[in-house]
């Protein structure tokens, strides 16, 4: 069997890419250190529906240099997927420590695991979030993305530079994937559709930001997934093409590529939450509020690259994927 290391395996994209992964073959071993940023309870029910004798639990910090090395050392995997991360725009102008430590310390210590023990791929999540002050839409990995607006962003930034100086540097396989606001079923409770539903069920008013005046990408869990599965398969070679004269930041001289995986549809924010009160079958009362400092005003994948490479293009409709979060929503929550 193949061996994968998933970080981050407890998180919304872990959980449902270790389930995906353990059927098609792999076996897996998720790592999580379980944090409080959000519900533990949810974590451990995410695990608890991993129930299978080629899964592997790891409870532990990325941030722990030995623990990450004796991982590599023990199950010399074929593939690692990094998506353990300080999550959260808002959080990082509280807690900017977090970040570092999880963002930048947990990335180098996987980074220098699969560059000793020869990992053949490594994928990891960025995010839309780079794209920070740029305004041409929809967003391409061909465009600079110098100008981030959260620590959040940066430090996904800073991933995509530490990634290409280690495939140059070691030739390592290394694909980014910048993941545009994922949403659906076992999501986290911190985002905007998931703090909606609570209140709206709960006969409370929600917070819309810039007087609703947002665009969103939303991209759900399910089409993630394929096109994360899809990509492990497919570990990116170098570019021959490449022009040091006008050079292109998603490619590289070595085997270095970076993605948008985003459902290359843009939804206004109050259609969004038009489209969630029907699913509720409750109507919000909404409380407009300014911009927060470190959001953008809207995201829009261009999906080019992943159509062509992997012939996969995100398709989920808001109506649908609205409809299936709600539906686990209620069970879970038991509303």
């Amino acid at each position: 069997m193949r061996k994968i290391l998933i970080t981050g395996a407890a998180g919304f994209i872990g959980y449902f890419l270790s389930k995906r992964l353990l059927t098609a073959g792999w076996q897996v071993v998720g790592i999580d250190n379980l944090n409080g940023y959000y519900d533990p309870a949810l974590k451990q029910a995410r695990l608890a529906q991993l129930d299978n004798s080629a899964f592997t639990f790891v409870h532990g910090d990325l941030a722990d240099r030995t623990l990450v090395a004796q991982l590599f050392i023990q199950y010399q995997f074929h593939a690692v997927v990094n998506l353990a991360a300080q999550a959260g725009v808002r959080y990082s102008l509280e807690n900017p420590a977090s970040y570092v430590d999880a963002n930048l310390v947990g990335f180098a210590n996987i980074l220098e695991g699969c560059r000793h023990s020869g990992v053949g791929h490594l994928v990891f999540a960025s995010s839309s979030s780079v794209y920070g002050g740029n305004t041409k839409m929809p967003f391409s990995v061909h465009d600079n993305v110098d100008h981030p607006v959260s620590l959040y962003a940066a430090t996904k930034k800073a991933n995509e530079l530490m990634a290409h100086s280690y495939s140059h540097l070691y030739g390592m396989h290394v694909t980014g994937l910048r993941f545009f606001t994922v949403y659906g079923p076992w999501g986290r409770p911190d985002m905007a559709y998931f703090l909606f539903a609570k209140a709206i069920l709960a006969g409370q008013p929600i917070n819309v930001f810039n007087d609703g005046l947002m665009k969103r990408d939303f991209t759900y869990i399910d089409d993630i997934v394929e096109g994360v599965s899809r990509i492990i398969e497919r570990p990116p070679v170098s570019d021959p093409l490449w022009d040091k004269q006008n050079p292109d930041p998603s490619t590289s001289w070595c085997p270095y590529k970076i993605y948008n995986i985003g459902n290359n549809h843009q939804e206004e924010l109050l259609h969004f939450i038009e489209v969630l009160e029907d699913c509720l079958g409750k109507k919000a009362e909404k409380r407009f509020l300014p911009m927060q400092n470190g959001d953008v005003k809207e995201t829009y994948a261009n999906i080019d690259d992943l159509a062509r490479d992997i012939d996969f293009r995100p398709s989920t409709s808001i109506e649908v994927g609205l409809r299936h979060f709600v539906e686990w929503y209620r069970q879970y929550y038991r509303v």
